[in-house]
């Protein structure tokens, strides 16, 4: 089992049991226009009471540590948790929403999207929304200035500059986002939006 399947394998459970969650990141970007091979998976969730033993059981042990205590108490700490696949030593964290009161705007309008796992099957899932995976990329890159921001922003740009997106890009609000960050941030920002407008009037001539 490679990490991103056993990702799925969480969000699967999550829809489940019924458990609030939405998926950020590059891999959230898959359904508007990111296309990279390789995915960083991040997962908010906003368990209930309920949900923790129910998310344990999806999880038994041996194989898996899923404890519902220690969910519990990260949950309420507003600190990330994992369950472990102890056969494969794959790792998965999982972030609360309380640790990220910014999303929380972001996890009130997310969106039913579909994706397909490494074995080419089909899934839907709970996604962020294109403006608050930008957005969220844009702050990764002003904390560790990683290219691979960029060029995931540019992707899902192009995706939407051509029509292939049936989610507008709320562009107004991007821009709001970026000066809030930093003047750095800023820049990039127009300077990636202004060459995925340069390669989209390039084709359309």
């Amino acid at each position: 089992m490679t990490a991103v399947s056993f990702y799925i394998q969480i969000v699967k459970a999550l829809d489940e049991i019924g458990a609030p969650y939405m998926i950020v990141g590059a891999f959230g970007g898959y359904p508007f226009g990111i296309t990279r091979v390789t995915f960083d998976i991040d997962i908010l969730v906003d368990l209930r009471a309920q949900d923790f033993e129910s998310l344990s059981q999806k999880f038994p042990l041996p194989r898996y540590y899923a404890d519902p205590e220690m969910m519990r108490n990260s949950v309420q700490m507003g600190i990330m948790f994992n369950i472990i696949d102890t056969n494969e030593g794959i790792k998965a964290d999982l972030v609360p929403l309380r640790r990220e009161p910014d999303y929380k705007l972001a996890f009130e309008r997310r969106l039913r999207r579909e994706f397909v796992d490494p074995t080419g099957n089909s899934f839907s899932a709970w996604v962020a929304q294109p403006s608050d995976i930008i957005i969220g990329k844009l702050w990764a890159w002003n904390e560790g200035k990683s290219d691979k921001h960029p060029k995931d922003i540019y992707a899902m740009l192009v995706f939407d500059l051509i029509g292939s997106s049936d989610v507008s890009i709320d562009y107004d609000l991007i821009a709001k986002e970026a000066r809030r960050i930093g003047q750095e941030t800023l820049e990039m920002w127009k300077q990636v939006f202004a060459k995925a407008k340069e390669e989209v009037k390039k084709h359309k001539k």
